[in-house]
C-alpha cells in the first residue's frame, strides 16, 4: 500500500477565496517593505566590511569553543569556519575568522587583534595568526550593487523566458509571483533581524529558480488544458490545472522541506541563515504558485483563439475539445 499525501484526483476550487489569499499576499509585500525601510536589514560582514584573520594550530580548531572565547569582547558579528584543503598535514589545522567593522573604523584596532589574540590563546595555547585582512566599506557597498543586480537579472531572465515559452501575461504572473516571494523573504530577516549576507543572496536566487520552476509545471498543464477544454471558462481550466499538478508540487516541496528542516535544526550556525531562507522561500515559493501567479493570469486574461500550432499541439497530445 503506497503512502498518498494528496489523492490522485482532485477537484478542489483554489480561487473561492481569492480575495483572502490574493489581499493577504499585497498585506505581506506591503508589511515586509516597511519592516525593511524601518527596521532595515542585518547585514553580515560581507556587506559592512571588516577583518579577516586566518589562523593556524597544531591542535584541531574547535569553532563552538572559539566562538564562545570571543563572545565576552562583544565584537557584533563575528564568523568562524574551519578551512579544509588537501594539502594540509594532520598537524596544520586552519580557522578562518571574520569580525565585522568596529563602528566607523574601516578595520579593527591593533589592541581589539591582540584581545583576540588572548582570547583564542587561552583556548588553544598553539593558536597563531597568519594573516590580517581587511575589507572596507566601498568594497561591501559594491556587493549590494552587484547582489541587487544579480537578483534583478534573474529575475528578467526568467521573465524573457515565460513571455517567448508562454505568453506575456503568464510572464507578468510568474514574475510578479518571483518579486513576492523575494520581498516577503527580505520582509521575513528584516523584521526579526537575521544576518543577512552573501549565503542569503544565494539563497534568495536559489528560490527563485525553484518558485519559478513550480510555476512552469502549472502553467504548462494550463496550457494544454486551454487547447484542450477550448469552451471551458478560464477560472475552471486553471483550477484544474493546479489540481493536477498538485500532488506533484506537495511531493515535491515536502521532500524537499525534509531536507532543510534536518540541515536546519542540526546544521550549526555558520550555515542556518542560508538553510532558513530556502525554507522560508519553499514555503512561499509554493504558496505564491498557487494562489499569486495564476490569480494575475486570471486578472490579465489569456487569449483562446489559438493558432494552428497551439491547435497541432493539442492534435499530437491528444487533446480535444470537450
Amino acid at each position: 500500500m503506497r503512502l498518498k499525501l494528496v489523492p490522485s484526483e482532485t477537484n478542489w476550487d483554489f480561487f473561492r477565496h481569492a480575495r483572502l489569499t490574493f489581499g493577504a499576499s499585497v498585506v505581506a509585500v506591503i508589511l515586509s517593505i516597511l519592516a525593511f525601510l524601518v527596521l532595515g536589514l542585518n547585514f553580515g560582514i560581507d556587506f559592512r566590511g571588516g577583518t579577516t584573520i586566518r589562523t593556524e594550530s597544531t591542535q584541531s580548531v574547535d569553532v563552538a569553543s572559539y566562538r564562545a572565547a570571543l563572545a565576552p569582547l562583544n565584537l557584533g558579528d563575528v564568523s568562524i569556519t574551519q578551512v579544509f584543503d588537501p594539502g594540509f598535514g594532520a598537524e596544520r589545522n586552519v580557522a578562518q575568522i571574520r569580525i565585522q567593522a568596529q563602528g566607523d573604523q574601516e578595520a579593527i584596532t591593533p589592541g581589539t587583534i591582540q584581545a583576540v589574540e588572548a582570547a583564542l590563546k587561552a583556548v588553544d595555547g598553539a593558536i597563531t595568526f597568519a594573516s590580517v585582512e581587511s575589507v572596507g566599506p566601498k568594497v561591501s557597498g559594491e556587493l549590494v550593487q552587484t547582489a541587487l543586480l544579480a537578483v534583478g537579472l534573474a529575475m528578467g531572465a526568467v521573465m524573457i523566458y515565460i513571455w517567448l515559452r508562454f505568453e506575456w501575461q503568464f510572464a507578468v504572473g510568474a514574475v510578479a509571483a518571483l518579486i513576492h516571494d523575494v520581498i516577503v523573504t527580505i520582509g521575513i530577516f528584516a523584521a526579526f533581524q537575521i544576518r543577512f549576507d552573501l549565503a542569503i543572496i544565494a539563497a534568495l536566487l536559489t528560490i527563485v529558480g525553484y518558485s519559478i520552476n513550480d510555476t512552469v509545471v502549472v502553467f504548462d498543464r494550463l496550457r494544454e488544458n486551454l487547447v484542450k477544454y477550448k469552451k471551458m471558462e478560464l477560472r475552471e481550466v486553471m483550477n484544474l490545472a493546479v489540481n493536477e499538478t498538485l500532488s506533484r508540487t506537495v511531493m515535491t516541496s515536502g521532500t524537499t522541506l525534509i531536507a532543510l528542516i534536518a540541515l536546519l535544526v542540526l546544521g550549526g550556525d555558520v550555515i542556518r541563515g542560508f538553510v532558513f531562507a530556502m525554507t522560508w522561500g519553499v514555503i512561499v515559493g509554493t504558496y505564491s504558485s498557487v494562489f499569486v501567479a495564476k490569480n494575475i493570469v486570471l486578472f490579465l486574461g489569456v487569449k483562446r483563439d489559438w493558432s494552428k500550432t497551439d491547435k497541432a499541439a493539442g492534435t499530437q497530445f491528444g487533446n480535444t475539445d470537450a
